[in-house]
Order: structure tokens, then C-alpha cells, then sequence
């Protein structure tokens, strides 16, 4: 963490919590500078933001650098009437993306079953695919490809429910390794079990 800022104290105005089990910290937005983990619901200001990183300042004017994927937004009050939802909290545009992946599978799986595509050529178009949709009545989980994480929604707001890799800045994904994705289960949305998510079974040697 760096070192105090006591004029940030003055007007220090919580925007996140920290999950509750905890969140682990860095000095500098690099992993292999850790530091301090915070503790669970630890109220905290979401200052700067780099990519996946996200700098956060404590109430005592403590600083550091956290996966800001996994950081709580503090409710705030609901939009006025009318007012249209914002971009990140409407789940519309990614149940859209993630429709149009359905499809493109769809297509290129009954192309292969027609015998107009062989199974390299299915391999081919459908390699980096990642789709994933789970329904329980009002409640969803989608998986949001271009994140690299599961969302939760019940219909009306997105929050973050696993994500599948360390945080990295904006265009890089340290260790990230098609087909071997590790996924960390956050939080689970109230009044619901707990998920278990494994890795998923791949073809190369080692996998069995």
C-alpha cells in the first residue's frame, strides 16, 4: 500500500466494498509486487482504473492496487423514471453478443451434421468460441467473453459473479492461455447455492 494521504480523509466517499472473502492487493498494478490484503467489506474508494486493475484508497487515505473485476459498487440511488440504464449495468448488449455467438454455433454445427463442413473446418471456426448461459427463472449467469468473466443479472443489472484470469491492463492477458482459463467464484448472488465451476475437458494429451 502507499503511504497515507490524510487530505484524502476529509472527503473520503465509498464507491466499492471489498468482496467477502476478502481481496488480495498490489503495490503497483504487476503481480509480482503484492502487498496487504484487504479485508472482507472493507468500504473503499475506486480512484483509478487500468484495464482489469483498479486503484483503490482506504478511509484512512491507504492506497493500493486490486482486481477491480471483483470490487462491490456500493448501491446508489435508482434512475428517475424514464431514465435509461447505463451501459455496463444493462445486461441487453451482452444476452446480444452472446446470442450471436449461439448462432454462429448453431450455424457452423448444422453445417457439420449437413456434411458441408468438415471437422477441421468446424475446429477452425468455432476455435476461441466461449459461450456460456445459465437460466433459473429470473435469475441468469452469463459468461461475458470479452471480460473474461461470468456475470450474474436478474434481469435488470449486471454485477460480476467468477472471473477466469489475474487482472491485466487494457490489451494483455498475463498467463492467459486458451483452453486453460483458470475461473474464481466471487460471490454468489443472494438466496442462491453457491457454483462449482471446473475447468472444461479439452482434446490435447495431459487433459485425461
Amino acid at each position: 500500500m502507499t503511504t497515507p494521504d490524510p487530505a484524502r480523509t476529509d472527503d473520503f466517499r465509498p464507491t466499492h466494498v471489498v468482496p467477502p472473502d476478502g481481496l488480495p492487493a498490489w503495490e503497483a498494478p504487476d503481480p509480482s509486487r503484492p502487498t496487504v490484503p484487504l479485508d472482507a467489506l472493507l468500504p473503499v474508494q475506486l480512484v483509478e482504473r487500468l484495464g482489469d486493475w483498479g486503484r483503490v484508497v482506504c478511509a484512512n487515505g491507504w492506497s493500493a492496487w486490486v482486481d477491480g473485476r471483483l470490487l462491490v459498487a456500493v448501491p446508489q440511488p435508482p434512475p428517475a423514471e424514464g431514465d435509461p440504464l447505463t451501459r455496463t449495468a444493462d445486461p441487453r448488449p451482452l444476452l446480444a453478443r452472446v446470442e450471436q455467438a449461439l448462432t454462429r454455433y448453431r450455424s457452423a454445427a448444422e453445417d457439420l451434421a449437413a456434411g458441408r463442413l468438415d471437422g477441421a473446418s468446424f475446429r477452425g471456426i468455432t476455435r476461441g468460441q466461449r459461450i456460456g448461459v445459465v437460466v433459473d427463472g429470473e435469475s441468469l449467469w452469463l459468461y461475458d467473453a470479452e471480460q473474461e468473466r461470468w456475470v450474474y443479472t436478474d434481469g435488470t443489472r449486471l454485477s460480476t459473479y467468477a472471473v477466469a484470469d489475474e487482472p491485466a491492463a487494457t490489451g494483455e492477458r498475463n498467463g492467459s492461455v486458451p483452453g486453460r482459463a483458470r475461473t474464481g467464484v466471487v460471490r454468489a448472488p443472494d438466496d442462491h447455492e453457491p457454483t462449482r465451476l471446473v475447468p472444461g475437458v479439452t482434446d490435447e494429451p495431459g487433459d485425461r
